[in-house]
């Protein structure tokens, strides 16, 4: 049986937006045995995708390690940086499907456009060989939760990165709306986030016991965001896991455009996406002059907006469109 080999050795938001490419690479080799090379933590969302048949666990910097046998096509949806291809040059591939770096003039491929939408960005390198991608086909299977919190709003607070974490005050502020509206709300969050929604939920008067954050798996987190009406947070990737589950959000950008990194434009009746509308450094340690734009006042108009909203169930496109909600 021929190996497919695919990387993608970033986050979560990374390996969501490279779902449609994923299955389309296993309606164009439905007979191979298709790997994914990503974080070992990601395994349980890779198993919702149900298109790949194994994962190869990359290392802490994203290496890739792999010692299976010559793969007929290695494809890099990692990214068009000279490493990532030289690590799939490395397995010795029948053919490498990548974009095209400058610095490997050797390998040929298509250029990247940087303002394509991430999920068309892979759709596009496949569709370049031959094979048809659709992006729209984003949605995940819900996974069943341990503990069911149907129709709660999840607040994520957390971030990969300071330039994209909001203010720990204003959320608090949000949270003590949704308590005034009588609405369940839970705070979720990395381990290293728990000690902040603890500091939010001890401002806003939230119970305890309504902080999941540092306490979940992955997948129950997964299983927390597809039940929810609604999600509030910042460019991460639960972000994308809303997107895949068809929840209703409200997204805090602040360095990054929503335009390549905010939910596909065919899906944007259902999230009210704010963005003062300048990009800066997503890595930088301090909150984005632009993330600090928004202020309470603006989200918490658009979370009455969205819990106003009938829940559209699945994931599709709606008639209505909406454009992506410059503030400031």
């Amino acid at each position: 049986m021929a190996v497919v080999l695919a990387l993608q050795a970033r986050g979560l938001g990374d390996l969501l937006t490279a779902v449609p490419a994923l299955r389309a690479l296993r309606r164009a080799r439905p007979g191979d045995h298709l790997v994914l090379a990503a974080p070992r933590r990601l395994r349980p969302v890779v198993d919702l995708i149900a298109s790949v048949d194994a994962i190869a666990p990359t290392g802490p910097g994203g290496e890739l390690r792999w010692d299976g046998p010559r793969p007929e096509l290695a494809v890099n949806l990692h990214g068009p940086d000279p490493a990532s291809i030289l690590a799939l040059a490395g397995t010795e591939p029948g053919l490498l499907l990548s974009y095209r770096s400058a610095a490997l003039p050797q390998w040929p491929g298509p250029e990247l456009d940087p303002q394509a939408h991430r999920v068309q960005r892979w759709c596009a390198l496949l569709e370049w060989a031959g094979m048809t991608a659709d992006p729209r086909n984003l949605g995940l299977v819900p996974p069943v939760p341990t503990v069911s919190r149907r129709d709660c709003v999840v607040v994520h607070v957390g971030a990969g990165a300071p330039a994209r974490r909001w203010p720990a005050d204003r959320f608090a502020a949000v949270v003590r709306h949704l308590l005034v509206l009588d609405r369940e709300v839970v705070l979720t969050g990395d381990e290293h986030e728990r000690e902040l929604a603890l500091q939010i939920a001890a401002r806003a008067g939230l119970p305890i016991g309504q902080v999941l954050a540092g306490e979940q798996t992955l997948l129950e987190l997964a299983a927390t965001v597809a039940e929810a009406e609604l999600l509030v947070c910042g460019e991460t990737g639960v972000a994308h896991l809303a997107t895949a589950f068809g929840t209703r959000t409200v997204l805090l950008f602040g360095p990054t455009s929503p335009r390549t990194d905010g939910p596909p434009p065919h899906l944007l009746g259902r999230h009210a996406v704010l963005w003062a509308g300048d990009c800066g450094d997503p890595e930088a340690r301090e909150p984005d002059a632009g993330l600090l734009r928004l202020g309470s006042t603006e989200v918490i108009e658009a979370v009455d907006k969205q819990l106003g909203k009938r829940r559209w169930p699945g994931v599709g496109p709606e008639r209505r469109r909406t454009p992506y909600r410059r503030v400031g």
